[in-house]
């Protein structure tokens, strides 16, 4: 068992969250939620001991291991794939050397009553306990199903982790992770990187292998599946529920409804005493009866209402400017990259106002597609745009593209024409950037900030075709929320591609399926796709590409 032990930040005099207490306990799976800037992030390095607390310690058994997945990391990059990720046995590798050097010792010495050789034998003897201990692993074995998993490729295994994006790197970690099994996992947005695929493998392993588990996750159906505790940092305090997301939503609804009634008891009786003190404080007959109200009011503890979410990122698009009927047409549509084939012969129509999504595993061709719609990749066959066609994109990478040197205001400012300039301010603040924030470098801004001002970017000019290439990555599950909404309201075309199963639901009434080499229509929404494909839910999208 971990425990928190009255665990409090403060930064620059202001109190991030106090006296936090909480026991970890074996096979828990915890999500910890709260709204940004609550200190769930801070709290999970806390635990990890990444960072130090203000007040408070954290308690663990000696021997306990506590791994930790950051949102954001630095991986070296001197070795191998399959190299990288067999680092999580070195410190069993490390126990077998140095047994075999002190065996080593023991033949050759021959000092048996000494001191020296006393403490070889009892080095040797705790070593062997400890190696023992741990169930016999075949690490090849053991290494490669988990990078099959994570949606590594055999070909993968040789190639330098210098050759992959960050995503991918940060899969490397959570390879290495898993491969220790922990006695605690701490994952800070685990599935922002992952395919609907390796979120699924995720979800199945976690519940089935690790031990105990804190997950801080925007992806509500990864939530509900996986964790069977929710705590929510709200108001610099915590409240525990033993129950999944949902049932959570529905428990602190309660709760709250019955604080308010209880604050507004208590200010009806507030007002009632401050009343009766006000008429008769001048009365002598009255004296004793005004001071015990008085004092009354002096001892009595005030009703808290818990902060609520209110920060709302009012997303709405400018009218879409009237588009060709047919914005997107392609015939015979093959792209190679050397002798690899990512699809050959597409040919599809999208129509003037569908709303598609994009689904299949990483690397059959989603963004690829996407990159021969926007011009940006030569290719075979035909590929024509409707006329006055107006493309708003979002790249997986948009918030990276981000000029770091420039402020969140400035990086508005520069793109922003005409009437719209006298607006700037109440924009940044419809996004959540209000006060101080928009002064704020583009380089110290969180994952969830930059995607939201590459938001900001595209929404600044008209456009009939909306093309989203994983646009839920870093947002909160309210942004999301608000952000759907926004899209179901679009008046033109969207081209979604997204791992988020929940993100799609209900949001794109026609689906591609990308897998091997080709690109399969489906005139329904993921609900029907699902349905004629057999499967329960979206889960299993791509089990079967």
């Amino acid at each position: 068992m971990i425990s928190v032990d009255a665990v409090g930040v403060e930064f620059s005099g202001t109190t991030l969250f106090s006296n936090i207490t909480l026991n970890i306990n074996d096979n828990d799976r915890i999500a910890l939620m709260g709204k940004n800037g609550a200190g769930k992030s801070t709290l999970l390095k806390i635990i990890a001991g990444v960072s130090k607390p203000t007040q408070g310690k954290i308690s663990a058994p000696k021997e306990a291991v506590i791994s930790y997945l950051p949102q954001h990391l630095l991986t070296e990059d001197d070795c191998t794939v399959f190299e990288e990720a067999s680092k999580a046995f070195s410190s069993i590798l490390k126990m077998k050397n140095r047994m075999e050097e002190l065996n080593q010792q023991l033949e050759t010495r021959t000092d048996y009553e000494s001191d020296a050789y006393s403490k070889i034998i009892e080095e040797v003897s705790d070593l062997s306990e400890k190696y023992y201990s741990n169930e016999e692993v075949n690490v090849d074995s053991e290494v490669e199903k988990t990078l099959l998993g994570l949606g590594f490729v055999r070909q993968d295994f040789t190639r330098s982790t210098a050759e992959f994006s960050g995503g991918w790197r940060m899969r490397i970690e959570l390879a290495k992770i898993l491969l220790q099994k922990p006695d605690l996992i701490l994952l800070d947005e685990p599935t922002n990187h992952l395919d609907i695929e390796s979120v699924q493998w995720l979800e199945d392993f976690l519940k089935t292998s690790a031990k105990a588990v804190v997950v801080i996750s925007h992806d509500k159906m990864f939530v509900d599946n996986l964790t069977n505790r929710t705590i929510e940092i709200t108001g610099g305090r915590i409240y525990d529920y033993k129950t999944n997301y949902t049932h959570y939503l529905e428990l602190r609804k309660e709760r709250r409804e019955q604080q308010q009634k209880q604050f507004d008891d208590q200010a009806k009786q507030i007002a009632d005493i401050q009343q009766f003190i006000d008429r008769f404080k001048g009365t002598y007959s009255k004296t004793l009866q005004v001071q015990s109200r008085v004092k009354m009011l002096d001892k009595m503890e005030i009703v808290e209402v818990d902060e609520i979410d209110t920060s709302a990122l009012n997303l709405k698009f400018p009218p879409a400017p009237r588009s060709g009927n047919y914005p997107v047409i392609t015939e015979g549509l093959t792209k190679k990259y050397g002798d690899h084939t990512v699809f050959k012969d597409v040919s599809l129509t999208i129509s003037r106002g569908e709303k598609v999504a994009f689904v299949g595993k990483n690397g059959e061709g989603k963004s690829t597609l996407v990159k021969a719609i926007m011009g940006e990749i030569e290719h075979e066959g035909k590929m024509q745009l409707g006329h006055n066609c107006m493309i708003g994109y979002f790249a997986q990478n948009q918030a990276s593209l981000l000029d770091e040197k420039l402020t969140v205001f400035q990086t508005v400012d520069e793109i922003a024409n005409g009437d719209v300039r006298t607006k700037i301010k109440d924009l940044l603040g419809a996004f959540m950037f209000g006060g101080d924030t928009i002064e704020k470098k583009v380089k110290v801004l969180s994952g969830g900030e930059r995607t939201r001002l590459a938001m900001i970017k595209l929404l600044l000019q008209p456009v009939n075709l909306l093309i989203l290439d994983e646009p839920t990555n870093h947002l909160d599950i309210k942004t999301k929320d608000i952000l759907k909404d926004a899209l179901k309201a679009f008046e033109g075309t969207i081209i979604l591609v997204s791992h988020d199963r929940d993100f799609l639901d209900g949001l794109a009434d026609k689906v591609f399926e990308f897998g091997n080499q080709r690109v399969k229509e489906h005139f329904e929404d993921i609900n029907g796709f699902l349905r004629n494909k057999k499967m329960e839910n979206l889960k299993e999208i791509e089990r079967t590409v």
